[in-house]
């Protein structure tokens, strides 16, 4: 079983920073693309950025120069650094995570529960 728990989410005011980390757990052999996702009150959830497996970054429009996704596979972790919040930016961020697993070498998508950013004025 693979667990995701993602931390670093809060109260900031506008143009604030802050860091998610999501940490996986478990039964895990290797890491494909890792990202995070967001999903504001009322709305779809929408990717935020991912990373591959080769370190390929990938933004939404909206995040681009101001939020830098980063992976560290010894320690199981991605991370997502965000600089110039903006009010938009409050929402349930949850990371998403493509594990495989050891022999037979399954290739499965597990997400968090989700961590709250709330951008204040």
């Amino acid at each position: 079983q693979v667990q995701l728990v993602e931390s670093g989410g809060g109260l900031v005011q506008a143009g604030g920073s802050l860091r998610l980390s999501c940490a996986a757990s478990g039964s895990i052999f290797s890491f494909g693309t890792m990202g995070w996702y967001r999903q504001a009150p009322g709305k779809q959830r929408v990717l935020v950025a991912d990373i591959s497996s080769g370190e390929t970054t990938n933004y939404a429009d909206s995040v681009k120069g101001r939020f830098t996704i980063s992976r560290d596979n010894a320690k199981k972790t991605v991370y997502l650094q965000m600089n110039s919040l903006k009010l938009e930016d409050t929402a349930v961020y949850y990371c998403k995570v493509r594990i495989i697993t050891p022999p037979p070498y399954k290739t499965m998508d597990y997400w968090g529960k989700g961590t709250l950013v709330t951008v204040s004025s």
